[in-house]
Formats: C-alpha cells, structure tokens, sequence
C-alpha cells in the first residue's frame, strides 16, 4: 500500500517539532562527554584553582581555629561527664565561679552610685523614672524605671538588659515584654547598653542629624571598642556585666524594691549579658536569658563566634562555655528561650546546653527550676516565649494574677530619652571604655618601660612571652614535602606554584621566582603582602624588581590572606575564636612564614646564609614575629607596618582592622582583629621583637600610626627608642634603619642583604 506524506498535516507537525526538538537536545544530552572544561587563564597564579581536596583555601583559618576549639569543648565535656554527686557539681560551681570572675574581671571598686533623676513622666496605671548613675566613676549609666501605680508595698523588680538595637530599651519588642511586666506588679530598669541608645561611646555630634558614632552602629562599636580590651588582655564583657551589677545596686537601693525578689531578663546581646549578670550575681534569684550568643560546641560551628562582648580572652582554653553560666546558678530559677530558625544562633547548641544544664539541677532535685522553650520562628521573641517570661518571672517572683499578654500603647523616643543631648558622655563629659582601658593599660605600659632597662633580661622575658601569648607554635624543621603545581616561564626568570603543610590540616600557596641567571645559589626573599601573593607579581611589579636584582622571591599566602582569605564568616568571626583558644592569626601566620623559610633552606640554590624579608603595612606584624623567633631570617624590610599596639590602645581612635563595608554612617566598616594579639600588652609590644632581632638588619620605612597615617618623629622616638638601645648594647647601630617614606624599596632591600 503507497503511503502519502502530507506536510501540512497535524500528525506531521507534531513529528516536524519533535525532531527539531531533538535536534536541539542531543548536544546538552552529551555535553559532559564532550564539552571542554572552562580554560584556565594563560597565567593562573592561584595554586588552588579548580582543586578538589583543597577547593575553598577561604575556610583553611576558621576551620583550623574550629578543630582546636572542639579539642578544647571534647576536654570541658570529659570534665562534666565526671560530675555525678551534689558536691562535685558545687566544686565545679565555685571554679566556674572563680574562673568567671579571673575572666570577666577584676571589676573595680563598687563607689557611689551618685543616681540623678532626669525626669518623671505619668501614665494611667505606671510612671516612667529617667535615671543617670555611675557604674564607675564618670562613666555613666542611662535607664528608665517603670514602677506600677498600684504596688502598696516592695514589689519584685526586674533589670532588663537589651538587645543590639541603636535605639537600646526604646525599640518596641523590648517595651511590649516590659511593659507588660509592669502591668503584672514588676517595677522595671531598663537600659541602655554600652554603644547604642543615649550610650554611644565613640559620639560625634555632627554625625546624622543628631549625632551618631564615629565608626558605626552597635555591632561595629563593641567589636572596635573590644578589640581595644582585647589587647590589653581584658574582655568587653567586664563593662557590660559591671553596668548590670551595678543596676541591681540601683534597684535594691529604692525603698520600693523587694531586695530578695530580683529578676534579669534580655533578648539577644541581652540575653548574653543577663548570664553574665546572673552567673556572677548571686542577688538574681531568676534569671531569663533569651537568644543569646556565648561560644559553644554548635554556635561555633555553625553561626561562628559573635561579637567582641560575647568572647572572653581564653575563655574556652580554660574550660569556660556557654553551659557554665547557667549551671553555675544551680538551682535558682533560670528560663532559657529560643527560636528554631534563628539566624545568628545554634538551637541545636542551645539545645544540648540545656540537656546538660539539667543534670545539674537534677542533683539539687529542683529539676522544674531549669525551664527551656522554643518557637518556629526567627530571631525574635513570639508570642508565645514571650507569655512564658511573664509566667516564670510570676511563679518564681511570687508574684499573682493573669499572665496573659496585654496591649500595651508603646512609647516615643522623646519619652524615653533621658539626657538632654541624646548622648550621656556629651552631656555630662564622661568617660568612655577607651578611656578607662588606656588609664588601666599605663601600668602595663609602665611595666614594660621598667622591664626594658635591664636590655638582657627584658629580651629573654620577650623571647619566652611572646611566643605564649600569641599563639605561636614553632614548626619542625623540614616538616612536609611541597607540592609542586606548575611553571610559568617569563623573560629571565620563572614563577613556580608550590603548596606545603601548614599548621593543621591546611596547605600554604606561595610562589617561587627564581632568576635565569645560572648562577649556583641566590639570597631569597620571603615576601608578604596584605592583598596576597600575586599583588606585586605582575610583570613589572615590585617582585620582579627583586628578580631582576638577583633575588630568589618566595611569595606567599599565609592562611588567612590572599588566596587564603577568609570567605566563609563575618570579618572578625575566625580571630575572635583565637581570642577564645588562646591562639592569634599573626602567631599561626608567623608559624607559617617559618615553614615556608624552612622549605627554602631545603632549596638546593639558595644562599641559605642570605634569608630575608619584606613585608608591605598589616603583614608586617606576623613577619616581625616570626624573623624574631627564627634566627635563619637574616634579615627584615617593613613597609607601612604599625609602629606598635601601644599607639592603638592609648589614642581615642583607630583605623587598623577596619574595612570597608558601605558609604554612609550607619555601617560603614566591619572591624576586623586579624592583626591583634588578645593580651600582648600584658607581656611585650611590636618594639620589643625588633630589639630581639638584633644584631640582624632592620630597615623600617613609612611606619604607621593607630590612624594608619605616618608617625610622627614623636611617636618614632617614643616607640623605637628600645630598638634603638638594643643595637647600640649590641655595637650594631649601623644595622637599624628607619625612614619615613619608602623612595625606593629595592635599595632598603639591598641595604639589609650587605
């Protein structure tokens, strides 16, 4: 039978389209077969690309830091596991509580409160108190009190700490949760916490339009006035814990306060400061911390480590986590709160610190004395947490009637504000945290004054803290093969791509660039730059100069820069686990930089006499550690390097660490510590590792103030007069050289190789 073939035809469309369809597919069906992979680029200086074990080098520092923290919480949870009677809990409750205090602490003095009401304002069923008082002398601290107007005799009173809103205790989820506390019989102290509300600490007041902080909002300035603390050895947490206990001494001062009926409650930054005051209160007879951030197993592993305030120095290296400050209240009431979907915070964490918590409470047989709930939501106080506040705070405060939630009419900023400047330290010239970490810091200052007249004992005493107190943990020599990963060849010279072992289970890419000259050895160059490796290896950069002068270079990324910067968590998250463990960036880096000098000393053309090195502005901090504590650095270049951590911390402000995040006020920098060290002033300054390099070359130009703008003759003379003795003691004066711009680097650097 003869078969026709109509064009036209429905069927035949259909059969036309399909094919064509088909056509079309057959090459994305086999593509994977077929398709050539992505070109690498002519000169690909990253070592890593397209690796598959090491493919994201922008979680080598942060998961290095994580493994040695959960090194440090497997050592806390074998403690714990240990605990099975009464007075083994209140053993370990008296050294929480004491290492609490060595860690928070020292707190000062308790001195006059000197409170000064600033106004009263009445409402149908309550009045508004606006209250100033000093927690230490001249710095001040700014609250309202809401007292019911119908308690007839001492009411329970509740310090509600907040929250890192820049409003403080004026932002509405914290007045729906106390004013309706005070609608149930509470008085209230609310306040403002260090850096936001009236409590700004770095005020400028031709900010904004009624002021603002110089370096940001809340978030911003506890971290940069933290990191000041930080190196000074103390922790933020000191201030906002010592606000909190000063408060309660506020409260139990008023004749309308019940003394033995205190409760503290906060939501957030709140919530972290309500477990400091709780733990370290013993007056906080219940304590309801709310989505809080204190360093455990899970928050570090997953939302990494927060703000400056939530971080003691060495905190987890003691054995101190985030369980600690709730089972050292056993068995006073505590409610911890939280919310599944939180995005700053671990509920699995939170989880599990409750688990553990209510052994403990178990033992005191007050097991409904430890409460713990959560909600599917976000960051945030439901509902339903929130009418679990008012119950708790009534059943443990003794405290009758309904407990339901009731609509509260919120208030303004105008009827809240306290000072008449909006800002406490404007108004009444107080004193800020900087201010009080700089007096508390010139003893330490003075210290290392006295210490560094006896020039050989002062280097000994460097030589052994430094080390200890960065972090830093000398490798073994020849430790790792490198692995090789190609060759470029460029005119009269060659630039390898090399990966060794670093500290853990991380590798460091540098690159090698050797001269074509023939010649059987070269001095080498270790060469570190803020931007990384390939900053200055373009043809025609500064390395090349190097080259061209017969210099072996070895540029490198040490883990945290370049190819290897983070890029997995906020700015500060991996140095501010440092802090916890007792490790710094600089101390691992400068470990680095020695394993890649021990390579080289392996280099079969190399002078291995002839070992030096350049550093370009922050690199210079871990490469003056590590050319003090490896001898086999001959030699040292500095360029735009901080002239010392005392120019930080004694100067009402700073520019190092911070970077740029948006134009405007609001948040224009993320503040980074990648080139502090928690405790150095405790033990040595930048200085005293160039005096410890001596007799050995150094050459420092255009070195930068805390401001990153050159020193001034001033702070030169002040800063590098050690440096100065050390050489002239060691008959090497001709071997110190500072200049104050950098005319022509290859020259400093031919200067040191003489």
């Amino acid at each position: 039978m003869k078969r026709f073939f109509y064009p036209d035809s429905p069927g035949n469309m259909i059969l036309r389209l399909f094919l064509i369809l088909l056509l079309h597919a057959i090459p994305l069906l086999f593509s994977p077969l077929f398709a050539q992979e992505e070109d690498e680029p002519e000169e690909n200086l990253d070592v890593f690309w397209k690796w598959v074990k090491w493919n994201n080098p922008g979680s080598f520092l942060i998961d290095h830091y994580i493994k040695q923290a959960e090194g440090l919480h497997d050592l806390r949870e074998q403690e714990i596991a240990k605990l099975k009677t009464k007075e083994e809990w209140q053993a370990r409750q008296k050294w929480v509580k004491d290492k609490l205090n060595e860690l928070v602490g020292p707190f000062p003095e308790k001195t006059p409160l000197n409170p000064r009401i600033t106004g009263v304002i009445k409402k149908e069923d309550y009045r508004i108190e606006k209250v100033v008082f000093e927690s230490m002398p001249g710095f001040y601290v700014v609250g309202c009190v809401f007292v019911p107007e119908k308690i007839k005799k001492k009411a329970p009173a509740i310090l509600n700490v907040i929250g890192h809103s820049q409003e403080g205790f004026r932002g509405e989820i914290y007045q729906q949760v106390y004013l309706n506390l005070v609608k149930k019989g509470f008085i209230v102290l609310a306040i403002d916490p260090i850096g936001q509300g009236e409590d700004v600490q770095f005020f400028d007041p031709d900010i904004g339009e009624n002021g603002f902080s110089s370096v940001g909002y809340s978030v911003v300035e506890h971290c940069y006035a933290g990191n000041l603390n930080f190196l000074s050895g103390k922790t933020l947490a000191r201030y906002f814990t010592w606000d909190g206990i000063r408060s309660i001494d506020y409260l139990v001062s008023r004749k309308d306060v019940d003394p033995e009926r205190i409760g503290v409650t906060g939501f957030s930054g709140g919530g972290t400061v309500t477990s400091y005051v709780s733990a370290l209160d013993d007056r906080v007879k219940v304590s309801v911390p709310c989505s809080w951030s204190t360093a455990c197993r899970r928050h570090t592993e997953t939302k990494g480590t927060q703000d400056a305030e939530t971080n003691f120095v060495g905190g987890l290296k003691e054995g101190i986590s985030l369980e600690d400050l709730i089972e050292v209240r056993a068995p006073k009431p505590t409610l911890m709160t939280f919310t599944s979907r939180d995005q700053y915070l671990s509920i699995q964490g939170a989880r599990e610190a409750y688990q553990e918590a209510k052994k403990v409470y178990n033992v005191y047989h007050e097991p409904d004395n430890i409460q713990f709930i959560e909600d599917d939501f976000k960051h945030w106080m439901t509902p339903k947490i929130r009418q679990k506040i008012y119950k708790f705070f009534m059943d443990h405060l003794d405290v009758e009637g309904d407990p339901t939630e009731e609509e509260v009419q919120f208030l303004s900023w105008d009827e809240l504000n306290v000072t008449p400047t909006g800002n406490v330290i404007d108004w009444l010239k107080g004193e800020n945290i900087q201010s009080i970490n700089a007096k508390e810091t010139a003893p330490l200052l003075k210290e290392l004054e006295v210490s560094r007249k006896t020039i050989p004992d002062h280097l000994e005493k460097t030589m052994k803290k430094a080390p200890e107190i960065s972090g830093y943990i000398s490798p073994e020599y020849g430790d790792g093969d490198p692995f090789f990963n190609g060759r470029y060849q460029r005119d009269g010279y060659s630039v390898s791509r090399y990966a060794i072992k670093g500290e853990g289970k991380y590798l460091i890419p540098f690159l090698l660039f050797k001269p074509n000259t023939g010649k059987p050895s070269y001095p080498a160059i270790i060469y570190l730059h803020p931007d990384g490796k390939a900053a200055e290896a373009a043809p025609g950069g500064q390395i090349e100069e190097f080259v061209r002068k017969g210099y072996l270079v070895a540029a490198v990324d040490v883990v945290g820069v370049g190819e290897c910067k983070n890029t997995v968590t906020r700015e500060n998250a991996d140095d501010y686990t440092g802090v916890l463990i007792g490790r710094s960036t600089p101390g691992i880096q400068a470990g680095d930089i020695v394993r890649v000098v021990n390579y080289l000393r392996h280099h079969a053309q190399l002078d291995h006499e002839n070992i030096g090195a350049v550093g370009i502005d922050e690199m210079g901090i871990p490469l003056l550690h590590a050319t003090a504590f490896e001898p086999a650095i001959k030699n040292l270049t500095l360029v735009g390097s901080l002239i010392s951590y005392r120019s930080v911390v004694m100067n009402d402000l700073y520019k190092i660490g911070l970077v740029f995040n948006s134009p405007g006020y609001w948040h224009p920098w993320e503040i980074d510590f990648s080139w502090g060290i928690a405790g150095v002033l405790t033990g040595y300054d930048l200085p005293d590792l160039i005096g410890c390099i001596a007799p050995r070359k150094v050459a420092l130009a255009g070195l930068k103030n805390q401001l990153l703008e050159t020193a001034t003759d001033e702070a030169i003379n002040l800063d590098m007069k050690f440096p100065h003795s050390v050489y002239k003691y060691k008959n090497a004066s001709e071997n110190i050289k500072i200049e104050e711009d950098v005319n022509d680097l290859g020259s400093l650097v031919n200067w040191c190789f003489k």
